[in-house]
């Protein structure tokens, strides 16, 4: 099937790329361009939980409370109760009144009230709070029209203004992930680039990889933009689908390019190379797509409309990745033939050491000669990397995601130590149906929870609901006092419904264990069934999974020591805390995706070779030796791409970076080229074992018959291009074999014996 298509592309390769490109461009132009305004700030909570439920009726019956919108903090040196501070303040506010009618609803101003719980203990701070007039989105627009009035201008000497609040915080989350976007592009495409230059040697093979990733990148967000015009899109999925489709978009692109290169170094035509690297390289990026699209569809499992988002931005560009890999590159491929090696930047002989002399060839072998401590060894660090996994908590998206410098961070930090009564994200308990003597039996039986910052204090009621509230001392006792206020019995008649923000952050990490589960087994079900394909065997799946489950919680081990228990917070500029249960979700996904999408490029070129008869210890070692340039290529470009946004102003985003850094860099180096070598090893001939629908099923979807046997020719007269930086000769993979009475009956050997063709079959393990 891919050989055909390999073929079907070379023929159609003027037409493939214009229609491609075309389509793409329209789809960006279209609706990509207009995804910034399509995007939302919500979407963290799960839609069935009761803390959604009591936010609606809330809503319903009161309208949005936007009490903590906006809060302005005062300060004075000279007490915030002198005439002349207190004047400043109220014309401060009034022009903010005049200047935005239809952003300000409503203003509770210390400067009016004089309430003395809006003032600090020693009197030199008080604040006020503005309720902005939208909802939703609306909210957020609203800030940002009022956001360059919100200075210092007009106040006297010694008096100075913070600004804090949930839509200030949400505004600096929002700017900082699409300052990661900006930097990732400024930043992280050149420096990926020079990579690719470094790898190829050529101008214009390096900017094939880089041709696929910029077009996936765009028609990802022309699809999400459309998604985004019927579904609830959160404005953290469109870094998310930079970091991850840019990055294996490039990788896809790389190993394609470096397929078709040794294709021609082989000697084949241009039409034939396009067509067997379509019908290997190509076919594997699609299987490798699928793992990861699977990976990421195991996020739609939960209901928050985040990870829904994310999932379907992510699956677009990877979708969109593997499809331009396939399509568009084979197509150019045609049109450029041995052009693809132009404008090279080093003159150097292809004709490089053999594959056995190459330090990829050499490192399996070493591996595989002391299996039983390298596994054990590797095994054990792997592990023992795990363990600071059990000190991970949970936690919701909150000012402490920025840095600790950032202007917001520090005002909010501020205001919820000296008013931490009035904290802008208290716990509530939304009562429905009662009269007098049953609210009171439930105002009651609240004085009895621990862990407020004061006695729950109730509202105004309207058609039978009321709403109380109060702060949760310590956000780490969220969990405490939200089980406290689930256990309050309700009189007959009566509804009671938990929310607020601590409510919603528990409910979320309940549903992630009641979920995860069901991803975990999905996961393991779909990929294994896909390796099997791939692989033409059942060991082989099973072993990549334990692998990727190695790597998996070593990483999420290293991640925890550093964003929970704080190792490198000062140097990077972060403050540890708990993790939001969707973040670890997503982070779950992306990483178990990559895993096996590298073990799907190392095994089947294991795979291949064993198919053409090598011995199982040869096969694991040429497979690792023909990959290992090029994964280490794609594993540093992903790693320059995550570092990136590694710098990021949000823990999140540094979170899901250093994720697939630490991943990347254990995946490509430790298990890929140590512990898989050495437990493939110890496996022996087991690697291979399937039942025989399964081999009829590979062999059906054209694995085995991709690439004929490799038998070396004496060389050509004319010294070949310049091979990639670091790309192993493959001596042992030269042209197709010729036919043998056009031989004279006779080839040479690998290690350069003139033998009779037939011999040579006979050596390879093949019939004559």
């Amino acid at each position: 099937m891919f050989l055909n298509w390999g073929y079907a592309a070379y023929r159609l390769r003027r037409i493939i790329p214009l229609v491609v490109v075309g389509l793409i461009l329209a789809l960006f132009l279209g609706f990509g361009s207009r995804l910034g305004d399509r995007m939302s700030q919500e979407g963290w909570e799960d839609p069935h939980a009761s803390s959604t439920v009591a936010a609606q009726v809330e809503q319903e019956t009161f309208g949005r409370d936007n009490s903590g919108d906006v809060i302005l903090l005062f300060h004075a040196l000279q007490g915030v109760a002198d005439p002349a501070v207190a004047e400043a303040a109220r014309a401060y506010v009034a022009g903010l009144e005049s200047r935005h009618p239809e952003q300000i609803e409503q203003v509770n101003s210390y400067f009016d009230t004089q309430a003395p719980a809006m003032r600090s203990a020693d009197g030199t701070t008080a604040f006020v709070s503005l309720g902005l007039a939208g909802d939703g989105e609306q909210t957020l627009k609203d800030f940002r029209t009022i956001e360059d009035d919100l200075n210092n201008e007009g106040l006297p000497q010694g008096v100075s203004v913070q600004v804090a609040g949930a839509t200030a915080v949400a505004d600096a989350l929002d700017e900082g992930m699409a300052n990661d976007i900006k930097r990732a592009e400024l930043f992280g495409l050149p420096f990926v680039a020079v990579l690719l230059l470094i790898v190829f040697g050529s101008v214009v093979a390096a900017l094939m990889p880089l041709f696929v990733g910029i077009l996936s990148i765009l028609g990802a967000l022309g699809i999400l933009s459309i998604l985004a015009g019927f579904l609830q899109v959160n404005v953290f999925s469109q870094a998310v689908v930079t970091l991850l489709g840019l990055g294996l978009a490039i990788d896809y692109g790389l190993f394609m390019v470096s397929r078709f290169r040794e294709e021609l170094d082989k000697g084949s035509t241009v039409r034939d190379a396009v067509a067997t690297s379509t019908a290997t390289a190509g076919k594997t990026v699609v299987f490798s797509a699928l793992m990861v699209i699977v990976a990421l569809s195991g996020l739609l499992i939960f209901p928050q409309a985040f990870l829904k988002s994310v999932a379907y931005g992510a699956i677009s560009a990877v979708g969109l990745a593997a499809l331009l890999s396939v399509t568009a590159l084979p197509a150019i491929f045609g049109l450029l033939g041995t052009r693809i090696d132009a404008l090279s930047v080093r003159k150097t002989s292809r004709r490089a050491r053999r594959i056995e002399d190459t330090w990829w060839y050499r490192a399996p072998r070493w591996s595989m000669k002391h299996a039983k401590l390298v596994t054990v060894a590797v095994v054990g660090g792997l592990l023992l990397l795990t363990l600071p996994l059990g000190k991970v908590e949970f936690g919701g998206i909150n000012e402490t995601y920025l840095p600790p410098e950032h202007a917001t961070r520090q005002a909010q930090d501020s205001f919820n130590e000296t008013f931490p009564a009035f904290r802008t994200e208290p716990v509530k308990l939304v009562v429905s149906g009662a009269n007098n003597q049953q609210l009171v039996d439930v105002v009651m039986q609240t004085r009895q929870i621990q862990g407020l910052t004061s006695p729950m204090s109730a509202g105004r009621t309207v058609d039978g609901t009321t709403v109380l509230s109060a702060g949760v001392a310590d956000r780490s006792d969220n969990a405490y006092v939200i089980d406290q206020l689930r256990s309050i019995t309700a009189p007959e008649g009566v509804e009671l419904h938990v929310g607020g923000t601590p409510a919603m952050e528990v409910e979320s990490l309940e549903a992630l264990f009641d979920r995860l589960p069901w991803m975990a087994l999905y996961l393991a079900v779909v990929t294994f069934i896909l390796m099997a394909l791939v692989f033409g065997s059942l060991v082989q799946p099973a072993k990549a999974i334990i692998m990727t489950l190695l790597g998996l919680g070593a990483t999420l081990g290293v991640l925890t020591l550093m964003f929970v228990l704080g190792a490198g917070s000062g140097l990077l500029g972060f403050t540890p805390g708990p993790l939001m249960s969707p973040i670890v979700v997503l982070i779950i996904a992306i990483i178990y995706g990559l895993s096996t999408d590298y073990e799907v490029f190392l095994v089947s070129r294991m795979v291949e070779a064993r198919d053409r008869g090598e011995s199982t210890d040869r096969a694991i070692a040429l497979g690792t030796a023909r990959t290992g340039t090029i994964i280490t290529a794609a594993a540093l470009i992903m790693i320059v791409v995550a570092a990136a946004f590694g710098l990021s102003d949000i823990v999140m985003m540094k979170y899901i970076a250093f994720g697939m850094i630490f991943a990347l860099a254990i995946d490509a180096t430790i298990i890929r080229m140590l512990l898989v070598p050495a437990v493939m090893h110890l496996l022996a001939e087991d690697n291979w074992w399937a039942p025989g629908f399964i081999k009829k099923l590979y062999n059906r979807i054209g694995h085995g018959h991709s690439e004929p046997a490799p038998v070396a020719v004496p060389a050509a007269p004319a010294a070949p291009a310049s091979p990639a930086a670091g790309e192993p000769s493959i001596t042992d993979a030269q042209p197709a074999p010729l036919d043998e009475a056009a031989r004279g009956g006779r080839t040479t050997s690998q290690d350069g014996e003139l033998v009779p063709f037939s011999e040579l079959m006979k050596r390879l393990g093949k019939d004559s």
